[in-house]
């Protein structure tokens, strides 16, 4: 049995590079998100912590540039933890910080004596989206081979299929701010967020900087779709109807408003066995439960995210009514609606406090934000068991059922 001990997260800093008017966390690097986060939690134990620490795996969407050279053992070389602690950088695109901790998981059962930090870092307004200009989506007769398509079009299919229209992705983006800006303004963040500081030990950030609590409908309805019918997305529409004939023509409607901000953000868990607990003197907070990694069709996309839940749910023996809070990525507005519509689940008890609509996607570290995020959640309704749904572009999906142990 793997325990989690503790859980926190920098805030989302808007992942832009305008010089003119950069992101909170722009001036840092990943290095030093991750960094801060360590001494939080050795903060909140002890001392002592990275003697017991044996492992930190981090996960990174853009390994280039500054979140290039080995990310996890750079983040390891800048922090408090041993030389001795081993380091590992994964990349499983945006499920990435949540198959880090399940990975985490199965190295924690091998390594009963030592504990662990497993989580992710992303610096977008430093390494943009797809900077690694990896032939996959660089090298036009790779990616026809290969059928790799935008992010985004897999959502369009999906909503396409289940017969959404932009007033339906509309309202769920409403709902993730509103949601978002309740959260922060009655405090639900405070024990997960670990507020930045800079080189003059001043709070350069502390909130998730892309909520709006001022958003409207109207604003929403007034946003360009993020498709056109034009010849750039011939071919697109071209492979889409290839793959699946069934679907016939269908409009585009999804715009920036039904997209997670590009983000910055780390986010670490501190994990391990009762009895690498019990030698550090930690209390636990929750039990892993079943976690389980998927891939799925690549131009559907986000559909291995419900697999991945379908598995985890199967090999915990529950059903979703069994599941107090579910965090459920918002891998654009289409995925968490079609979770809404096909489930059926208690939907005070899905993302309560908001989501990536609201507050931003840090590609690599979401997961583990997300985790952070339950964690508290449960605590703060006195509820016991959890789940930490995440979906990847191009067939990817990861899940997780945690236990309250307190």
């Amino acid at each position: 049995m793997t325990l989690i001990y503790d859980a926190v997260r920098t805030p989302r800093g808007r992942g832009v590079s305008d010089e003119t008017n950069p992101g909170g966390l722009n001036q840092f690097t990943p290095q030093e998100l991750v960094r801060q986060l360590v001494n939080a939690l050795v903060e909140r134990g002890s001392p002592a912590l990275p003697e017991y620490i044996g492992m930190l795996m981090l996960s990174c969407v853009g390994q280039v540039d500054s979140q290039g050279g080995h990310i996890a053992l750079v983040s390891k070389l800048a922090s408090s933890l041993r030389a001795e602690t081993a380091a590992f950088s994964v990349n499983n695109y945006c499920a990435g910080g949540l198959s880090a901790i399940n990975l985490t998981d199965a190295w924690s059962r091998s390594k009963p004596h030592q504990l662990a930090l497993a989580g992710g870092v992303e610096m977008l307004s430093q390494v943009p989206f797809l900077a690694d200009r990896a032939h996959l989506y660089c090298d036009a007769s790779v990616s026809h081979q290969l059928e790799w398509t935008p992010a985004p079009l897999g959502s369009e299919v999906l909503g396409a299929m289940e017969g959404f229209t932009r007033a339906d992705l509309d309202a769920v983006s409403l709902r993730s701010h509103q949601r978002a800006a309740a959260a922060w303004s009655t405090d639900r963040f405070s024990n997960a967020v670990i507020p930045m500081v800079d080189s003059n030990n001043e709070v350069a950030l502390a909130t998730d900087e892309w909520v709006r609590a001022d958003l409207t409908l109207e604003q929403l309805a007034r946003l360009p779709t993020l498709f056109k019918d034009d010849a750039s997305t011939e071919a697109l529409r071209a492979l889409v109807k290839r793959r699946f004939p069934q679907l016939g023509p269908f409009d585009f409607t999804h715009t920036p408003g039904h997209v997670p901000g590009f983000t910055d953000g780390a986010a670490l868990t501190l994990m391990g066995s009762a009895e690498a607990g019990r030698r550090a003197q930690l209390s636990p907070r929750a039990e892993i439960i079943a976690t389980a990694e998927v891939g799925g069709d690549h131009v559907l996309q986000f559909g291995a995210g419900f697999a991945a839940m379908e598995q985890a749910l199967n090999d915990s023996g529950m059903t979703l009514p069994d599941i107090d809070l579910i965090e459920f990525m918002e891998a654009f507005a289409a995925a968490p609606l079609r979770f809404e519509r096909r489930y059926q689940p208690d939907m005070d008890r899905v993302n309560p406090n908001g989501g990536h609509l609201a507050m931003g996607h840090p590609m690599g570290a979401t997961g583990a934000v997300l985790t952070s995020i339950l964690l508290d959640e449960l605590e703060l309704q006195d509820k016991e068991t959890g789940m930490v749904v995440t979906l990847g572009a191009t067939g990817i999906g990861s899940a997780m059922i945690v236990r309250r142990t307190d």
